[in-house]
């Protein structure tokens, strides 16, 4: 049982240690706004190739080969 408190202090202090380290930093809000800012380009880029898709099986749905 002792060896899992010691175990268990050293994991606190080790996570503690870590969350001081990320307050630390001035930039702790870039990483969300990258983010949020790749997944919007990544949908907008999903819905662009959605529209070309459609537009080219509409157009070659359209050829008439008889």
């Amino acid at each position: 049982m002792n060896d899992l408190l010691t175990y268990m202090r050293a994991a606190a202090t080790a996570l503690r240690a870590r969350f001081a380290a990320a307050r630390s930093t001035s930039d702790a809000g870039y990483t969300t706004e990258y983010v949020l800012v790749t997944g919007l380009v990544i949908l907008m880029a999903i819905a662009v190739v959605a529209i070309i898709v459609a537009k080219v099986t509409g157009a070659a749905n359209a050829i008439d080969l008889g």
